[in-house]
């Protein structure tokens, strides 16, 4: 049928499922078969060479797989998308497919630590250039994007530091000089930012997080324009990281409830990192939806909601984050985010658990800091439990008077 709805949340139940339609099912099924069969060896060979649709062998494609990656395609306004098993696996495939010795990257400080860990590791020893600018320093990122650049990557909000970026104003300075423009959405979702209709030639998701949302599936999406996404497709393809049929039916699955999700978390967190930057024994709060945040303005231009995630430090030592996580009651201690279930813990096991304390100073993160994934639970019940969790804390010292 022809897809007509316009708002995203019926986009994300109803976007790849007419798929299905011949077998009749209203939820599109698993499909397991490794291989599909052909009694026609013309029909078949058409097939296997993109010259007719359908599907040969699920490392390739899949009909549980394709379903959403049409939904992925549609919620982000794309010509094209496909898979991975996970979400390292897009951007890692990305990178590699789309790049080679010679090659140059800007991209900024503040990206996800496995990302952080393929620039400073992997991709210079394949000799691919490296630059990475202070994030938020839009005139030193376009000063280095100017001097000349094959790929730029950018994160907006950052993991875990929740940092912004201006995609329009950098998507159109590495189009400038022909680069390509690469975004993780994850934080943000396509139900709260659309980087393609900002300037960018590519999105990747981590699908594991917001978009299966309810931590029991992994995956990995990206979507944009079709000749760079077919191009990653090839790569992957050989590469073999591909998305199997029961994680793929999970995240469209988790997918049917993502406005409903997302609009309760954007208004939890919002309330959330308000009474958290009001409480004594909180330091900083890292929240775009804060009107003192330093890309408020910009988040609230590109952005149409500011996500389930926050970060925050507290007025004291590791200890006092151990102290705090521990008496935590509506919360999972664990390295994910965008559940239904409130996830909450330090980047040293989280996020930037790859790299080394030095390297997490390096980029800007304290041992201090706290990243809280908020769950869809009543946001009175998290204000209270964070309340008495902040209440064993020991009192911090104010400074005498001189």
């Amino acid at each position: 049928m022809d897809f007509f709805a316009q708002k995203k949340g019926t986009t994300a139940v109803w976007a790849g499922e007419d798929a299905q339609g011949a077998t009749g099912a209203t939820t599109a099924p698993i499909v397991n078969s490794v291989a599909f069969s052909y009694h026609d060896l013309d029909e078949w060979y058409a097939v296997a060479t993109g010259k007719t649709e359908g599907h040969i062998y699920s490392r390739n494609t899949n009909p549980t797989v394709q379903v959403l990656e049409e939904k992925i395609r549609i919620l982000e306004s794309a010509e094209a998308a496909t898979s991975f098993a996970t979400g390292m696996g897009a951007i890692s495939n990305t990178l590699f497919a789309l790049l080679g010795p010679g090659k140059r990257v800007v991209s900024i400080k503040d990206t996800y630590g496995g990302t952080s860990r393929l620039f400073l590791d992997f991709l210079p020893a394949y000799q691919i250039d490296i630059t990475l600018c202070e994030t938020g320093n839009h005139e030193a990122m376009e000063a280095e994007i100017a001097s000349g650049c094959d790929l730029v990557y950018l994160e907006t909000p950052t993991n875990p530091t929740l940092k912004v970026v201006d995609l329009k104003r950098l998507a159109a300075a590495a189009h400038r000089v022909g680069a390509i423009v690469v975004v993780d959405n994850t934080f943000a979702t396509p139900i709260n930012q659309n980087p393609l209709q900002l300037g960018a030639d590519l999105v990747v998701h981590s699908a594991t997080k917001f978009l299966c949302g309810h931590s029991d599936a992994m995956g990995g999406l990206l979507c944009g324009k079709k000749e760079l996404v077919e191009k990653v497709f090839r790569f992957r393809e050989i590469n073999g990281a591909s998305l199997q049929a029961e994680p793929a039916y999970l995240i469209a699955r988790g997918m049917k409830t993502l406005e409903l999700r997302i609009e309760r978390q954007n208004a939890s967190a919002l309330k959330i990192a308000r009474f958290l930057k009001a409480h004594p024994a909180i330091g900083d709060v890292f929240y775009p939806g804060l009107d003192t945040h330093p890309g408020h303005a910009i988040a609230a231009a590109q952005m149409s909601g500011f996500g389930g995630v926050l970060s925050f430090s507290l007025k004291g030592d590791y200890e006092d984050v151990k102290a705090f996580l521990t008496s935590l009651r509506l919360v999972h201690l664990a390295a994910s985010l965008g559940s239904v279930s409130t996830l909450a813990g330090p980047p040293r096991t989280t996020s930037h658990v790859e790299l080394t304390e030095a390297q997490r100073a390096q980029l800007g993160i304290p041992e201090s800091l706290i990243r809280y994934s908020v769950g869809i639970e009543n946001v009175e019940d998290l204000i209270a439990d964070l309340s008495q969790a902040l209440a064993v804390l020991k009192p911090v010292s104010q400074p005498a008077n001189s």
